[in-house]
């Protein structure tokens, strides 16, 4: 596979797919690559050549499509669909990885034109296209926090023969008409944008449903220029595939101010209710609530309240009332940090933990930004994120892996200069423009570097959907590659990428941030191997057998994360079982 190069902005979370005995995957500068999926030999590589400018280097993955009406032997019957770093999305030949010349302008659509507010390098595609009968379900990355008017979110359905576009859906209702236009004031809605599917989209053929987690709208700490509830941003949304209609739509947090926009696929499972199996769809979410919804309506399977939260004191802002929290499960994530919950390894530290989290405001998982500064726990990052949960059907088992890390954020009037970035109190400035406010973005440690909320900072969990219970939860990670000396206390670490669950009743994760795939007992959380890898694997693996006697294959892609300082590389690396 090709080297990318080191940047502030690469990480490889591909999970790659399999069609018949080839695996294919993309990598983080857009590059498609076919492989022999039990000798890992290299069968073709198609480079796209994109525009390193772009501000988020990612792919995770491509789509197959197979053409019901071409002869098996001709060009272009199988396609892999690619969607680029820099907003294009290509037609493959499955075979040969040669651009499919039918399909749009030789071979690709541009996604960058006729896109309002855009400006050089911040608009991209990093997620798979989601393929539904033959139709071809692309979203978009938008950069962060820069302003207002942003690019908006539109999700587009196009052809998967001609590449013409069919429908797009746009989670903002710029139409007066739409009835989602009452929860945006005034004219806010014709200027706001993002509310994008940066994230991994599901499809339910049968049905002719395509879903959608929505991100939140621009800016993402300030929403005076937005107020109401904004549907349909950080919403999981059902579209009909073949129309690009809206199903459905249910919105996990109201007007969002806090960075929680919906990272995880949905995940489409048969609900056990006493005697039946029901359609649903499970949504985690970054705050630690995971929602239980019919597939087919939206409507909760498990009640949904809407409770008060703490209400802000900015000046020209407005929170919503009340946020919506499951009866159950119980968080996946703590929801809050006291001053008295405050860690470290001494009583010094601790103390200044404590003092810090006493100057903040803190007041639960949807404290509102402020002047004295704010905790969000579990955090921008936290909870559970683009890698989502696994399902082990047989077993009734959902398992779910979350970053437990408090971050902070403080607004600024604009007139005032920018702290110096220290690498805790400030890890960034966002400009914000458009608003009276920046914001400046940290993360909770104390003077030693270590996290001010107790561990674990990661774990994984198991919940048992017919007896509605917590059947485990375990650490997940050690500090093996963060501490000094290499010493690995099993207090669980950030993570990023998700687990899958298989037949034989295992759990494989890799995703933290020391350097490893692990295996789990699903019945117990026991950990029952871990295998070293030779750089971060912050990607969610696979497993496959290519023949019915063949070697059945657990593959992971170790590439690291920049943000996350992950061991840099650039690998694909696969076990065998047993």
């Amino acid at each position: 596979m090709s080297r990318d190069p080191g940047r502030r902005n690469h990480a490889f979370q591909a999970t790659p797919i399999l069609l018949g005995a080839t695996l294919y995957l993309c990598t983080p500068r857009s590059r498609v690559v076919a492989l022999d999926a039990e000798t890992g030999a290299e069968r073709w590589v198609f480079d796209p050549e994109i525009d390193l400018s772009v501000f988020n280097l990612n792919c995770r993955g491509v789509a197959s499509w197979r053409d019901a009406g071409a002869e098996d032997a001709s060009r272009c019957a199988t396609r892999i669909f690619a969607a680029t770093a820099d907003a294009r999305l290509f037609a493959l030949d499955a075979r040969s990885g040669i651009p499919c010349a039918d399909f749009g302008e030789r071979g690709h659509v541009d996604f960058s034109r006729d896109v309002p507010f855009l400006r050089p390098g911040e608009y991209g595609i990093t997620a798979p296209p989601v393929v539904i009968g033959d139709v071809v379900v692309v979203g978009s990355s938008v950069a962060e926090n820069r302003r207002i008017d942003m690019p908006g979110g539109e999700v587009q359905g196009f052809d998967a023969r001609s590449g013409a576009r069919r429908w797009r859906w746009d989670p903002i209702p710029r139409d007066a008409r739409d009835p989602a236009r009452s929860s945006w004031e005034g004219a806010s809605a014709d200027r706001t944008g993002a509310a994008n599917v940066w994230s991994i989209g599901s499809a339910d053929p049968e049905r002719d449903l395509v879903f959608l987690p929505t991100s939140s709208p621009s800016p993402d700490y300030y929403g005076g220029e937005r107020l109401g509830d904004n549907r349909w941003a950080d919403s999981v949304v059902a579209l009909h595939a073949s129309t690009g209609e809206l199903a459905w739509a249910f919105q996990t947090v109201h007007h969002d101010v806090w960075d929680y926009d919906l990272a995880s696929q949905p995940v489409l499972i048969d609900f056990p209710a006493g005697d039946e199996r029901i359609a649903a769809l499970v949504q985690a979410t970054k705050t630690g609530n995971l929602f239980v919804l019919h597939r087919e309506t939206g409507k909760p399977l498990i009640p949904v309240r809407e409770r008060p939260v703490p209400q802000s004191a900015v000046p020209g802002e407005r929170s919503a009332a009340t946020q919506p929290f499951p009866r159950w499960p119980p968080p996946l994530a703590p929801q809050g940090l006291r001053p008295e919950d405050a860690f470290g390894l001494t009583p010094w530290d601790r103390a200044r933990c404590r003092e810090r989290i006493t100057s903040l405001r803190s007041e639960g998982v949807f404290t509102p930004p402020s002047f004295e500064g704010s905790v969000l726990f579990p955090g921008s990052a936290g909870g559970s994120n683009w890698g989502s949960v696994a399902w082990h059907p047989g077993k009734n088992l959902l398992v779910a892996n979350t970053t437990r890390i408090a971050n902070t954020v403080q607004l600024l009037p604009r007139s005032e200069p920018d702290p110096t970035p220290d690498g805790r109190h400030t890890l960034a400035v966002a400009a914000q423009e458009g608003t009276p406010y920046k914001a400046v973005l940290g993360v909770l440690l104390s003077p030693w570097g270590i996290p001010c909320n107790p561990p674990p900072w990661g774990a994984l969990t198991a919940l048992d959907l017919a007896a509605r219970d917590v059947r485990w939860e375990v650490p997940l990670g050690t500090t093996r590659d963060l501490a000094p000396l290499g010493i690995a206390l099993p207090w669980g670490v950030p993570n990023m990428g998700g687990p899958i669950a298989t037949a034989g009743g295992l759990v494989f994760v890799a995703a933290t941030l020391d350097d490893y795939l692990r295996a789990f007992d699903i019945e117990t959380g026991a950990e029952l191997w871990r295998g070293r890898l030779p750089a971060g694997g912050q990607a969610t693996p696979m497993t496959y057998r290519v023949r019915e006697n063949g070697r059945q294959l657990v593959v992971v892609a170790a590439g690291g994360h920049a943000s996350m300082r992950t061991r840099r590389g650039d690998s694909l690396v696969a076990f065998a079982l047993p």
